[in-house]
């Protein structure tokens, strides 16, 4: 089976062609159409684990805007975006909240945070 991507980790925006072995755990056997290096093993990896950053937003209690921005500190596997988003659903948190401040810790028992992206000043 043939596959059409366009990858997403440079400018360039190549469009690659992967050629996957189909079975009990899909394969890459080759990957085409790159311009530089880091074509072919993003293609290998969104094919076999997909990985995503989310970002979001975590309700504030008592500061100067009601929810404060966050974000992963590393991506994490697309079939997990669920139990994320779950943990970031249900978190709330007491300002003052600074740039960088870990809001979950190991979130969805993943070797990730959930961390803030703005500051919120206590009111």
């Amino acid at each position: 089976m043939r596959k059409e991507l366009i990858c997403v980790i440079c400018p360039n925006g190549c469009r690659l062609q992967a050629d996957i072995r189909e079975g009990e755990q899909p394969e890459v056997a080759d990957v085409t159409g790159n311009l530089c290096d880091k074509g072919p093993e993003w293609a290998r990896q969104e094919i076999i684990n997909p990985m995503r950053t989310i970002a979001s937003n975590v309700l504030v209690d008592g500061g100067d805007f009601p929810m404060v921005s966050v974000k992963t500190d590393f991506p994490i596997s697309l079939k997990k975006i669920f139990d994320v988003m779950n943990e970031i659903r249900l978190r709330r948190v007491q300002a003052p909240v600074n740039i960088g401040d870990v809001i979950i810790e190991d979130v969805a028992g993943l070797p990730c945070n959930i961390i803030a992206t703005r500051n919120v000043q206590k009111i």
